[in-house]
């Protein structure tokens, strides 16, 4: 008996500390799971984003930016961007004085009088390559740059004197608050000026009236070299190619510049992240005919000293 009562005694303790067991384990369980569940809602609404941007600048990275804000406004249903161009210049001045979250330009802001580049700060999320972008017709492929300057200086006037068709020689220029043609006059014509010609503020009319127009040429970003309407020159025999650019063989390249007054905001920062982000690095820059910073072999600084990396 006595045993008997010794082990149901052991048996009943047993039970009531399995009990309590179970009882503090659910307890503690709930617990966790609810605060688990609190940490998740705020990781989510803090990836929230809600609101809008505008971006001007630079007509060579519109493409780029363009197709980006996209794909991030796919990403975040919330948020709308807006991307103008009106050149390098505009850009500068409008994130400057404040119009604007982010100016994009072809140029570092040190390179344009007047822009307060003490207040902004860079983010160079691309590499452009640029060349000569001829019509068709014209019959050349290929030029020297000592030509391509006095082309462009107005020295030469027929493309026959080239080895192309006889025909008059129509310049197609961007204005000087373009950072595409700040980067043109500076590693193709040698800080050359150009003469007087056809002016236009985009980079897709210059394409278009370059190819409209017999005899004439313009210069343009890789970006822009889409199809046959118009036609690329090598220049000394260097092919206009991404692979050129990034060895520092092709002379004509600039970073484009996302540049924030001061640093940037919310959604703009979650915006410059997205573009430096692998996907966009990767695969929209090589799709957008841009070049991924981190594939440079050699670096610039603002006054154009180029370097290997």
């Amino acid at each position: 008996m006595k045993s008997f009562k010794k082990l149901s005694l052991l048996t009943l303790f047993a039970a009531i500390m399995v009990i309590m067991a179970a009882c503090g384990g659910g307890a503690s369980t709930e617990k966790t799971e609810g605060n688990s569940n609190k940490d998740t809602a705020k990781t989510e609404e803090k990836k929230e984003l809600s609101g809008s941007l505008v971006v001007s600048g630079s007509s060579a990275m519109q493409p780029l930016v363009a197709a980006a804000a996209e794909e991030f406004m796919a990403k975040n249903p919330n948020v709308d961007i807006q991307v103008n161009a009106g050149g390098s210049g505009t850009g500068l001045s409008q994130v400057a004085e404040g119009s604007v979250q982010i100016g994009n330009s072809d140029v570092f802001a040190e390179e344009k009088e007047g822009v307060p580049a003490d207040q902004l700060v860079d983010h160079k999320v691309a590499v452009v390559g640029m060349t000569a972008a001829v019509n068709p017709k014209v019959g050349i492929k290929d030029i020297k740059k000592e030509d391509l300057i006095k082309v462009f200086t107005g020295k030469i006037t027929n493309w026959k004197e080239l080895g192309g068709k006889d025909q008059k020689i129509v310049l197609v220029n961007r204005p000087d608050s373009s950072g595409t043609r700040a980067v043109f006059n500076k590693f193709a014509l040698d800080g050359a000026t150009p003469a007087e010609g056809v002016t236009e503020d985009s980079s897709n009319t210059v394409k278009k009236i370059i190819n409209e127009t017999d005899g004439a040429i313009g210069y343009l970003a890789f970006s822009y070299f889409t199809d046959d309407t118009v036609t690329p020159l090598a220049i000394d025999g260097v092919e206009p190619t991404a692979e050129n650019v990034q060895s520092g063989k092709f002379p004509v390249w600039a970073y484009e510049h996302s540049y924030t007054k001061g640093e940037p905001t919310e959604i703009a920062k979650a915006f410059l992240d997205f573009m430096m982000s692998d996907d966009i690095q990767n695969t929209l820059l090589n799709e957008q005919g841009y070049l991924p910073v981190t594939k440079m072999e050699v670096e610039r600084d603002a006054k154009g000293n180029q370097t290997n990396k």
